[in-house]
């Protein structure tokens, strides 16, 4: 009976021993979904049209960084279904698209690898983009853009 409760004993203080060594430290895992952090906003980009400049900011990505590496650029943007315009690249950009489920005004973003385009009214959507940044106030953009091409300057 003696040895067991020195035997006993011992292990108490064994467990005791070990359990003040242990930290209470914990890793707690990154629980962001972007591992781009396209969601950081990181710089300003202004656009021209017309007389009217608009001020957009950027999201912090591959594509955005492709994007600003061609700036400064003036392009003439097509028009497409009374809510965009649109400029295609010769070269392709990184992508990491997704469904944005709605485009809202001065949305700026990457369809496919090479269209940039430039949104000037809000609505539903099936389709997938690489987010690029959007205007800050978008008011009056409609206006600016109008119907038809339109020569725009981003830098």
């Amino acid at each position: 009976m003696k040895n067991a409760l020195i035997i006993l004993s011992g292990l108490c203080m064994l467990l005791t021993g070990s359990l003040a060594c242990k930290t209470n430290s914990m890793t707690i895992p990154n629980t962001n979904m972007e591992t781009n952090n396209s969601d950081t906003m990181s710089s300003q980009l202004k656009i021209r049209i017309g007389t009217k400049t608009f001020t957009a900011t950027l999201l912090n990505n591959q594509a955005t960084t492709a994007f600003k590496a061609r700036l400064p650029m003036t392009v003439s943007m097509s028009e497409l279904n009374g809510n965009e315009k649109l400029y295609r690249f010769p070269t392709n950009l990184p992508t990491s698209s997704s469904n944005p489920g709605t485009i809202h005004t001065g949305d700026l973003m990457l369809y496919g690898s090479n269209t940039l385009v430039l949104f000037y009214q809000s609505f539903p959507t099936p389709y997938s983009y690489t987010k690029l940044g959007r205007i800050d106030d978008p008011a009056g953009l409609a206006a600016a853009v109008g119907s038809g091409s339109v020569t725009v300057t981003f830098e």
